[in-house]
């Protein structure tokens, strides 16, 4: 069960959508961000911007700034190699899973032009040239989707997404390690200038020993920005037909909260 003042602000299913796909990569959001909002900020990439790309569909205006430092030369290599082993061994026979083994050229494609992606890590206090604090990543942006999924590190940089919170339409962060670090969630959604409109747990993830999901997907909205209820959402999370698990054979976390 999870604390109160993480259940969500109401709000009309009919402001409510979701971008990408039915699985992991795809995430609740409120419609009235996406025509208001001109950048995304993506931190932390991985393998997978379905998310960024589906939003582009949406609106094509949209412009796409990416960090992770772990997307590099040395990844791609690996990450073909491996792929080549399973498509020889048939372990990969299905065609979109024969179109991911090319996903580098994908990658190419979608990052060019106006979609940028830095070999950078977010950090809190830049040490290095491969580093960048959110200070800098949003520095002279506006009406910005910011999407944090940086296993674990987001809450160093909690204070520094609160401080540029003028900038920020709309928020989507993962949380990890939830009952470890529920005091610095708790303190930042209750302190902040965004209010959360949407949860969802990561079911690939699993619980910890306390039953408490691992890992918890909050959409949030800039209440300075947009109207948002007073009132907590009376829906039942996960939301049938806008929800689905990250993992599909894994049936997805029921999510209740104290009253």
């Amino acid at each position: 069960m999870l604390p109160s003042f993480l259940k969500p602000y109401h709000s009309n299913k009919s402001n409510l959508v979701r971008i990408g796909p039915n699985k992991d990569g795809g995430y609740v959001i409120d419609k009235r961000a996406i025509k208001s909002s001109n950048m995304i900020v993506t931190c932390g990439l991985n393998d997978d911007w379905e998310f960024e790309k589906a939003f582009q569909k949406i609106n094509d205006k949209i412009k796409v700034l990416a960090f992770d430092h772990t997307v590099n030369k040395v990844f791609w290599n690996k990450r073909f190699k491996k792929d080549i082993v399973s498509l020889i061994s048939l372990k990969k026979i299905k065609p979109n899973q024969i179109a991911d083994v090319f996903k580098y050229l994908s990658y190419l494609k979608f990052f060019k032009d106006k979609n940028k992606h830095y070999v950078k890590k977010i950090v809190s206090y830049k040490k290095s040239s491969g580093q960048i604090t959110i200070n800098n990543a949003l520095k002279n942006l506006e009406k910005i989707l910011l999407k944090v999924d940086i296993e674990g590190d987001e809450y160093k940089i909690l204070d520094q997404i609160n401080k540029n919170s003028k900038k920020i339409n709309l928020l989507i962060i993962e949380f990890h390690d939830v009952s470890k670090n529920m005091r610095q969630i708790k303190n930042f959604v209750l302190k902040s200038n965004f209010k959360i409109i949407h949860i969802h747990a990561n079911n690939y993830a699993g619980f910890d020993k306390k039953g408490m999901p691992l890992v918890l997907e909050i959409t949030f909205l800039n209440k300075k920005r947009f109207k948002i209820s007073k009132k907590k959402s009376k829906n039942r999370y996960p939301i049938k037909g806008l929800d689905f698990g990250n993992l599909k054979r894994r049936d997805d976390i029921n999510l209740t909260f104290n009253e």
